[in-house]
């Protein structure tokens, strides 16, 4: 029997009581099923609840085969090795033995020779150059990402739950996460906002505030069916807008006609030309019928204003976030950046850039590419002033903003409001509202203290704060600015650089991304 996940009436709230799930009905099958949604919806927390790191507080989650779970970070410990992370570090001690000659029979009896081949084999699919023994600390991001799927693909689970695993990886890397996703015969959920792969995907699932909702096919057949859901819940808003104000209109009319059947009645009890008992007849059977139609009136207005609300609450989920930007006036001819013949690094001996050279002239818009350690950190480091180079010169021309991957340019103890203040220190209250509006910090979502907020949150909260300023910067140097958004986030955030019109300067393994933004030229590091 094929492997599957389970989840019936599933509800859980975060400590603070925001509802993440309420009787969430959810089946996982031997399929590649991408799972989608804004950040702070629940992803991640629904991993662990299957994982069973985190309890449900109603419902259940049944789980037929093995799991394995690649999380977004790790922390690697002092000491820590590859062979640790494989769980092998015990049997490759008795293999070691077994060569020394020192091993017991028992140690023998159930040892797996062919242990240090399969490790190798799985290093080897992930390109990490690391043995057993290597320790973890001294990998970088993207490198701890290949051995935690290199260990997931050693350890052959009958589930794979991946989130954000092509977060830290270079070109090569994200090939090799499709690669892996392509092969594999098990199930397979993965959180991503990855859209080359989620291309790849059987089917997508979309949590929302509203639920979960399943689509059959890849990311193409999901925005194709978001489309169709959005047209039509716009034409439900405006056929529930019609009503009320029929309902409202019609309503006005019964008013006004009681109004003057009121009055005539006034008129004939004045005259005394009708009995008294006949007169109060009618005003009791008028009272009664005017009561109904209100009573009418209002039970329609109640079911129009409710269908109304549910229509606004799902344009509210499916319509893209558009972002307009002041201008930059930046002129075509101004010299923006000019690098010559730059080394840089951390040791003159082994520079990690050597004689580099690059100019960017009026508002072009480069990407740098290469594979993780070619130096793109380094280059940026140094354009933006953090380090100085070996020899060589750096001169930057015009203003420019820096938003690097951890978003240092927020204080985490300081409001979402606070820090664009503080960065936009000429600013009214309403400019900085508007601004934090557009990147979806309304009312009291602009309150929030910044080191509660998520990680995709806290990259719209710093994007905000750069370009919502009445005056952007001329020049933009963005570090990997897709890694933690959200599918939603990352459109607003090309919608809004497409109407930038200063110098980009952007770092990128986002093939899609770039291309949305339209990068006009590229440069290639470590090639």
């Amino acid at each position: 029997m094929p492997a599957h996940i389970t989840l019936s009436a599933l509800g859980f709230s975060t400590p603070d009581g925001t509802q993440l799930f309420s009787q969430l009905d959810l089946a996982f099958s031997d399929q590649r099923t991408g799972l989608v949604g804004r950040n702070g919806v629940g992803k991640s927390t629904l991993f662990r609840l299957i994982t069973g790191a985190t309890s449900p507080q109603s419902g259940s989650v049944t789980i037929d085969g093995t799991i394995g779970l690649l999380r977004q970070s790790l922390k690697a410990e002092p000491g820590e090795t590859i062979a640790d992370l494989f769980g092998a570090t015990d049997q490759l001690a008795i293999l070691a033995r077994a060569a020394a000659g020192t091993a017991s029979a028992d140690e023998l009896v159930d040892v797996d020779w062919t242990l240090e081949a399969r490790l190798d084999d799985a290093l080897a699919r992930f390109a990490l150059p690391a043995t057993a023994d290597t320790l973890l600390e001294t990998l970088s991001g993207g490198q701890r990402t290949r051995a935690m799927l290199a260990a997931l693909v050693f350890a052959d689970p009958d589930f794979l739950l991946l989130d954000e695993p092509t977060n830290n990886l270079d070109r090569d890397g994200r090939q090799a996460v499709i690669d892996l996703l392509a092969s594999w015969r098990g199930g397979a959920v993965v959180v991503s906002h990855d859209r080359e792969l989620l291309e790849t995907m059987d089917a997508i699932v979309e949590l929302t505030s509203l639920g979960a909702t399943a689509y059959g096919g890849n990311y193409t057949f999901f925005r194709e069916r978001k489309a169709i859901e959005l047209a039509a819940a716009r034409h439900d808003l405006a056929s529930a807008e019609r009503r009320t104000a029929q309902i409202d209109k019609k309503a006005q009319q019964t008013r006004e006609k009681q109004q003057k059947s009121d009055a005539a009645g006034k008129r004939k009890r004045a005259r005394g030309d009708m009995p008294k008992i006949l007169l109060n007849g009618r005003k009791n059977a008028a009272e009664n019928s005017a009561g109904d139609n209100a009573r009418l009136a209002s039970r329609l207005r109640e079911q129009a204003d409710s269908d109304a609300q549910a229509a606004r609450e799902k344009i509210e989920v499916l319509q893209h976030v558009t972002i307009s930007l002041p201008p930059t006036n930046l002129p075509a001819g101004k010299k923006v950046l000019t690098l010559h013949a730059v080394s840089a690094g951390y040791d003159y001996d082994t520079p990690i850039l050597h004689q580099f050279s690059l100019a960017i002239t009026g508002p072009e818009r480069v990407a740098l590419v290469g594979p993780n350690g070619s130096g793109k950190t380094t280059l940026l480091r140094l354009i933006t002033g953090a380090i100085k180079p070996l020899s060589g010169s750096v001169d930057v021309h015009v203003s420019h903003a820096f938003l690097d991957q951890q978003v240092s340019i927020l204080d985490p103890q300081k409001t979402v409001r606070e820090n664009f203040l503080a960065l936009n220190p000429g600013a009214s209250e309403n400019a900085c509202r508007s601004a934090l509006a557009r990147f979806r910090f309304k009312a009291d979502e602009a309150l929030k203290p910044t080191v509660a907020l998520s990680g995709g949150e806290t990259l719209r909260a710093g994007l905000a704060s750069i370009l919502g300023s009445t005056t952007p910067p001329q020049m933009l140097v963005l570090d990997e600015p897709t890694n933690h958004l959200d599918l939603d986030s990352i459109e607003a955030v090309e919608a809004g650089l497409r109407g930038y019109d200063g110098a980009l300067l952007v770092v990128s393994h986002d093939r899609p991304f770039l291309d949305a933004i339209a990068i006009t030229r590229e440069v290639a590091l470590g090639g």
